[in-house]
């Protein structure tokens, strides 16, 4: 699973362990919603604050 991190338009460098934790993270919630099959290609969450 390839994971990108970017934060207010600058790419943000993260290490093969942090790709694991917070793909790990986003897919196991996601997929646990209605409508959202387990062999989904591509899933992008984006925050506002």
């Amino acid at each position: 699973m390839e994971v990108e991190l970017t934060v207010d338009s600058n790419d943000i460098e993260i290490n093969h362990f942090v790709q694991k934790i917070l793909g790990a993270m986003a897919s196991s919630s996601v997929e646990t919603l209605h409508g959202v099959n387990a062999d989904w290609k591509d899933l992008t969450i984006k925050l506002k604050k």
